[in-house]
């Protein structure tokens, strides 16, 4: 069995079987929210950024929320295959002295981390030749708009979850998204509305990159959120997946600006969720709601679970790992870097899919 399953729109499906897959035709590559579950991709994103998309130099748009915006953070550095090496290696290696750390120790790990993954690169990630770079963030609002403690920040989630349960759009009454992204991208299917959260684009520079990279990933209640990113709109940031988990995004606008454009999405499952909080409820997938037809030209690859099956644990690494392994950050740290080599299986059955295109294995979205 081949460690990935490819899952495809009947826009790309049609592009693949005319032309094969070819890295001419990818345009956008999302990267979802998820934490460890990115590192999983480590050896594809070195195969693609290094090796596959140089082959057809062109505008690509790469978007990403949480562990996603990382992800293409580092694909945007002068030697891909390198930052991301050390964004495996940074991230895995968090140690943390207690089970249960502070916000402080949470923020001072995360954003030591980031700073050495962006220190010394800032001007090579936002004015990359070919990529344009966006960066997915929730600002808050009413309630969540500046929680002044700890247990103001909570109730204000959880009236957000309350509000999700009933409505996604009751959701945009307690946080925008924000997009730090590239100046130079027109990106028109992107900025014309497309749901009922009010999107607000900031220009990306080297001197907001680690704020925004930081606040992509500030997980509510664990860290404190980032406050006034310089060139944004003013107010307090969280994690971009609370909004955007996914990013259930309407992709298929593209296919009528760039007739044969595909979206290529390395993703955890064949399930695009739309929100953080939407994970529990199945019927907020977004290929089974009424906006299924933004997905058309997508192509999802994802682990199979033949692959799964054979990670430590029988899983994708995820948070949960820090709560099993505890204070043995050495036994954790064993189990991720031994995931990503498995990941290696993922670029092989990538590569030899574009060598060798089997329609058959394309399994509609």
């Amino acid at each position: 069995m081949s460690a990935l399953t490819f899952h495809a729109g009947p826009l790309a499906l049609a592009q693949i079987r005319a032309h094969g897959l070819r890295p001419q035709d990818i345009a956008v590559v999302p990267a979802a929210a998820g934490g460890p579950k990115g590192l999983i991709f480590r050896a594809l994103d070195q195969w693609l950024f290094g090796d596959w998309f140089p082959r057809a130099p062109r505008e690509r748009i790469l978007i990403g929320s949480s562990i996603g915006a990382w992800r293409m953070a580092a694909a945007c550095q002068r030697d891909p295959v390198r930052a991301f090496e050390r964004l495996g290696n940074l991230y895995s290696g968090q140690r943390y002295t207690s089970t249960k750390p502070s916000q402080a120790q949470i923020d001072e790990v995360v954003q030591g981390l980031l700073g050495e993954f962006v220190r010394g690169h800032e001007e090579d990630i936002v004015s990359h030749p070919d990529y344009r770079l966006h960066l997915i963030t929730v600002r808050g609002k009413r309630g969540l708009a500046a929680p002044g403690h700890k247990y103001a920040e909570m109730r204000g989630f959880a009236a957000a979850a309350l509000h999700n349960l009933a409505s996604r759009d009751r959701l945009a009454q307690l946080m925008d998204r924000v997009v730090i992204g590239d100046r130079r991208a027109d990106a028109p299917w992107l900025r014309e509305r497309f749901d009922t959260f009010s999107t607000q684009f900031a220009p990306l520079t080297a001197e907001n990159l680690a704020a925004g990279l930081l606040a992509s990933g500030t997980l509510p209640m664990l860290m404190k959120p980032v406050r006034d990113i310089a060139g944004a709109p003013p107010g307090h940031y969280w994690d971009g997946g609370i909004i955007d988990y996914n990013l259930a995004l309407p992709y298929a606008r593209l296919a009528r600006q760039e007739p044969g454009s595909i979206v290529l999405y390395p993703h955890f499952s064949e399930h695009i969720v739309p929100g953080w909080l939407d994970k529990a409820l199945p019927w907020r997938r977004a290929a089974r709601g009424p906006n299924r037809g933004w997905l058309d030209n997508v192509l999802i690859v994802a682990p199979s679970r033949e692959f799964l099956g054979g990670l430590p644990r029988g899983k994708l690494i995820d948070r949960s790992d820090f709560k099993f392994y505890g204070l043995n950050h050495d036994a954790r740290i064993l189990a991720w870097r031994q995931a990503m080599e498995e990941g290696e299986r993922l670029r092989d059955a990538f590569a030899a899919f574009v060598e060798k295109p089997d329609i058959a294995q394309i399994r509609p979205l």
